[in-house]
């Protein structure tokens, strides 16, 4: 009962302290929660609070704030993320569902994060290594040319146009059509690169140069590895919202922002979409940043994770408010990439 209502005291210190970003005192914390209890109780509950690291006084006035160890047992004891109301669903879905390829979407995407959350937020494009190929198209475009289109699980599509050395009839085309997709449909790169490789093997000696041709472009667009390591960032005006005690950190998170691969360490690895990693403070790896919070996940189609987005924000961020937004456009996004 008494870990219960100590727990409750520290609930409302985060939530008060989010919302004024200002130290909370007990009187202010019985007039504004249904406690239950006396502000002597209270009182002595954030003595308890305080001796166990969770919540500290920054300076000679009676008010508190959360520690990093006290947010950390916030996110943990969260017993549900806050969901988004119906027009933020809405919004979301209607603003993804008009993108026209991969880079609008991933675009939109950030946007979108940024202004959910109100924080900094980061997008990484899928990785073409981890994703998986859905289908190879070939188009006569005449009897000795051909192109190739490959479209890729993560919605990414690559065209190539092949000369051949001789005409090909629709016949042919076809069979080669079914010959690719058969050996790559479903496959990770990878993989598929290795089986194309033993595809001449099992044609006509007669077609194997045409087909050699036609795995070469393919290969090629499959080894375009451009996005393997690109983030987007948006919502870089919020910074200028988190007002005081903040600032000591907005440089250094400024400089963090314009190196990719420091964003994509901020990331961290991609967790499963309906998966969230919350770092607090010092437990964000990045010098100068010790008063930064990273709220992450992955996205990618059906269960699988091809790339991280997330936010970096204060510590004294609204989390449950941030959690959910993270999630939900992670989930819209795969969504997408899964009808795509």
């Amino acid at each position: 009962m008494v870990e219960d209502r100590k727990l409750a005291v520290l609930r409302a210190i985060v939530e008060d302290y989010v919302a004024t970003q200002e130290p909370v005192g007990s009187k202010a914390l019985v007039e504004r929660h249904q406690l239950g209890v006396s502000p002597a109780t209270v009182r002595n509950d954030m003595a308890a609070l305080e001796e166990e690291g969770l919540i500290a006084q920054p300076h000679t006035s009676a008010g508190r704030v959360p520690t990093d160890a006290g947010y950390r047992v916030f996110v943990d004891r969260l017993s549900e993320v806050k969901p988004l109301s119906s027009p933020e669903r809405r919004a979301i879905m209607t603003l993804l569902k008009g993108a026209v390829d991969l880079d609008d979407v991933v675009q939109r995407a950030v946007r979108l994060l940024a202004q959910l959350t109100r924080q900094v937020a980061i997008v990484q494009y899928p990785t073409l290594s981890a994703s998986t190929v859905r289908h190879v198209e070939l188009v006569t475009l005449s009897s000795t040319r051909l192109m190739l289109v490959l479209i890729l699980s993560t919605g990414r599509v690559e065209q190539r146009v092949i000369e051949l050395p001789a005409a090909l009839d629709d016949e042919q085309v076809s069979s080669f059509r079914i010959a690719v997709n058969g050996a790559v449909t479903g496959q990770r790169i990878a993989e598929a690169v290795d089986r194309l490789t033993r595809l001449p093997e099992n044609v006509d000696r007669r077609e194997r140069t045409t087909l050699a041709l036609v795995i070469t472009a393919l290969v090629e667009a499959m080894s375009d590895h451009r996005s393997q390591e690109r983030v987007l960032v948006g919502g870089t005006a919020n910074l200028a919202r988190f007002g005081d005690g903040f600032d000591i950190t907005i440089r250094p998170l400024l400089e963090a922002l314009e190196e990719h691969v420091l964003l994509l360490k901020l990331l961290g690895e991609a967790t499963a979409p309906d998966a969230l990693t919350v770092r607090i403070g010092s437990e964000v790896d990045y010098e100068g940043l010790a008063a930064t919070s990273v709220v992450a996940t992955g996205y990618g189609p059906g269960t699988e994770s091809l790339a991280t987005l997330g936010v970096v924000g204060p510590t004294r961020m609204d989390y449950p408010a941030t959690m959910s937004g993270v999630r939900a456009v992670a989930q819209y996004l795969s969504k997408i990439l899964d009808e795509g």
